[in-house]
């Protein structure tokens, strides 16, 4: 059974970075910025689960162009707060001579989209784009960058909007950060 009174201290014990308008309005954005890039190429639209699919599930009804959907399932946190080892839960599908959208949650320190989009080029993908709602703005050069980012924000442990802090609040409608201790 979960904890119900630490999921609402974890609540109270954050500050708010993005509201939902700010959130809505980003989506709104991304996707007519992805509409004017893929509008023409019938991508592969893969969502990284589970982070995404809140994500995932705002921007779809907003892109006006036919597209396949699937997803892939790689995680590097679990119920930690920092990444660790990538797990494959679902591994991408092959991808051989499509144009791939991946659609994340969060750019973090990037290896986690990076090792998708590798695996998708291996796989036979002859370009991977990334879409992520949020990027953290960190000191330290990321192996990836995305092609479209809705928000960028401090680097501090983040959630909702599909975003978790230790299993909790990926419902909630904005972006929310843990206080420093």
């Amino acid at each position: 059974m979960p904890d119900l009174a630490r999921a609402w201290d974890f609540l109270e014990a954050s500050d708010l970075v993005c509201g939902e308008r700010e959130v809505q309005g980003a989506v709104a954005r991304l996707a007519e910025q992805i509409g004017a890039r893929l509008h023409d190429t019938y991508p592969l639209v893969l969502v990284v689960m589970g982070g995404a699919v809140v994500f995932a599930g705002q921007l779809l009804p907003r892109l006006r162009f036919p597209l396949d959907l699937d997803y892939v399932h790689a995680t590097r946190y679990g119920a930690a707060t920092q990444g660790g080892g990538l797990t494959w839960r679902v591994s991408p599908p092959e991808a051989h001579g499509r144009t791939v959208l991946l659609l994340d949650d969060i750019l973090d320190h990037g290896q986690t989209l990076r090792a998708i989009r590798d695996e998708l080029l291996a796989r036979g993908a002859t370009k991977v784009l990334s879409a992520v709602l949020v990027e953290k703005i960190l000191a330290a050069p990321k192996p990836i960058a995305a092609d479209f980012v809705g928000l960028r924000i401090p680097d501090r442990f983040v959630f909702g909007c599909g975003m978790d802090a230790k299993g909790f609040w990926r419902n909630l409608p904005e972006i929310r950060a843990m206080r420093e201790a």
